[in-house]
């Protein structure tokens, strides 16, 4: 029993991570239907960014959002104007993918020059303890990665929900023409979104830079995992994502604790499968158009 209630305690926590680095993903197909594959590389910039400025400025990786975030926002909205716009909309997804696998592998490339392949992890004294919960210990990384976590998706909620851009947003969204007929500047629009949505990625890279080690080529091993909650939650559903991702996150850590990491690992690609199969919508997300 204990060993269940520490992988559920755990479980809660690593599924808040998820949340926040699947945010991403799912702003990207629900502003413009791209399948944004490039999403785990710019997790892993961000943390050898961090990693640098910690090691180079002697900064507390958190503290260092004030600085990547606007960096990976200007970078998204560049991303979106050079290259994502001149896709052809008819065929926007399939190509999307093939052009951000491009950009992950270029990315994968520079960063193996500049840092060779080498890993590197970044150790605070804070974040190796733990707190006691009577028999659950929870590691003060975890805790620091849900609550980071949960700010950031509060603070994502609200700019969507409660701004005026939040609002031109879902309209472009559910109709990009109509938007543009009551004087929505629909492109604009876009590109702020998909900035938005890399600037969520400076925040999970600085989070991953803190509880794991990294290396250039690690972000393959999160595109299978982040695939699979957007896709359980619904494409293009931050909100669903979320659920999705503390529902893996729960199940992943019990399977652990009680059968092996292999059979974890797999619980993402099942649940992808039978998502799939059974409900192609996702089981979190309704329409595209009410999502938000």
């Amino acid at each position: 029993m204990t060993l269940l209630l520490q992988g559920l305690a755990l479980g809660i926590l690593t599924g808040g991570l998820y949340a926040l680095l699947s945010s991403g993903l799912s702003l990207y197909f629900g502003v413009m239907r791209v399948v944004m594959v490039a999403h785990p590389a710019f997790l892993i910039v961000a943390a050898y960014l961090t990693f640098t400025l910690h090691t180079g400025l002697g900064l507390d990786p958190l503290l260092t959002l004030p600085i990547t975030v606007p960096v990976f926002f200007v970078a998204g909205v560049a991303i979106q104007r050079l290259l994502i716009a001149r896709l052809a909309s008819d065929t926007m997804a399939m190509m999307s993918v093939l052009l951000t696998f491009g950009l992950a592998l270029i990315i994968e490339g520079l960063l193996g020059t500049f840092y060779t392949g080498s890993y590197r992890s970044i150790s605070m004294e804070y974040a190796t303890q733990s707190l006691a919960l009577g028999p659950v210990r929870l590691p003060y990384d975890r805790i620091i990665a849900f609550a980071v976590a949960a700010v950031t998706l509060g603070v994502l909620f609200a700019v969507l929900r409660m701004t005026r851009f939040g609002q031109a947003l879902r309209a472009t969204i559910q109709h990009p023409e109509a938007a543009r007929l009551i004087g929505i500047k629909t492109e604009r629009v876009t590109g702020y979104g998909f900035g938005v949505g890399l600037a969520t990625a400076a925040v999970g890279g600085a989070v991953l830079a803190l509880i794991t080690p990294f290396f250039p080529a690690a972000h393959w091993v999160w595109i299978g995992k982040l695939m699979a909650i957007i896709v359980v939650g619904g494409l293009g559903s931050v909100q669903g994502a979320a659920v999705a991702a503390l529902m893996l996150g729960v199940i992943e850590s019990l399977v652990l604790v009680t059968v092996d990491a292999t059979w974890a690992t797999m619980m993402f690609y099942i649940f992808l499968f039978l998502t799939l199969v059974v409900r192609p919508q996702g089981f979190f997300g309704g329409r595209l158009a009410q999502r938000f």
